[in-house]
């Protein structure tokens, strides 16, 4: 199938959903679930605006949060789930286009990402195909090597340094330090 073909196919069935979606009046469709997947510096997407075959594009999210898409220009989309940044995608081709419906489909998910450092097997940044934890990271990292530190491993989230008691993790004492990660999160084996 042509990679031109199952993009048609995947707007044709976004669109079936979405008309669906808006024929609910009762539908809540101001807020998105809070377990949407939010867009990350890094991602690739695709996006494609209804009637309009000049406006179809894959796209990166930029290192500040932004995608560049023709006569929208710059668009903030970092944070946002996919209903979101379509609406905001939308709001910015109004001057062009009268009543855009914008499609945006997540083609890559390399922005979330977290980064495993120390004395693990395969030290680096690991990919977040779903929620993770500090034991998942650590697993994907092939697991602490022989000089590892188990007392002394750490989370940098932001500008905090969350530490973390593997022995009871790994023992099933408590899992109280075992954390979902956030892209961007480091966790540091001494």
């Amino acid at each position: 199938m042509s990679r031109l073909l199952a993009v048609r196919i995947l707007f044709v069935a976004a669109l079936f959903i979405a008309s669906a979606w808006a024929a609910d009046p009762e539908a809540p469709q101001s807020k998105a679930p809070e377990n949407v997947y939010r867009l990350c510096p890094g991602d690739a997407v695709f996006v494609s605006v209804w009637k309009e075959e000049s406006l179809q594009k894959e796209v990166h999210v930029l290192p500040d949060g932004s995608i560049t898409f023709p006569l929208a220009g710059r668009v903030k989309v970092s944070g946002l789930g996919t209903v979101d940044a379509e609406k905001a995608i939308a709001e910015k081709l109004k001057e062009f286009v009268p009543d855009p419906i914008v499609t945006l489909v997540v083609t890559g998910i390399e922005g979330n990402r977290v980064y495993v450092l120390g004395k693990v097997v395969k030290p680096g940044p690991v990919v977040m195909s779903g929620p993770t934890t500090i034991l998942n990271a650590l697993s994907l990292a092939g697991g602490l090597d022989k000089f590892a530190d188990e007392g002394a491993i750490k989370v940098v989230h932001g500008t905090e340094i969350i530490p973390v008691n593997y022995r009871d993790l790994v023992s099933g004492r408590s899992m109280a330090t075992n954390r979902v990660l956030e892209a961007g999160d480091t966790v540091l084996v001494p």
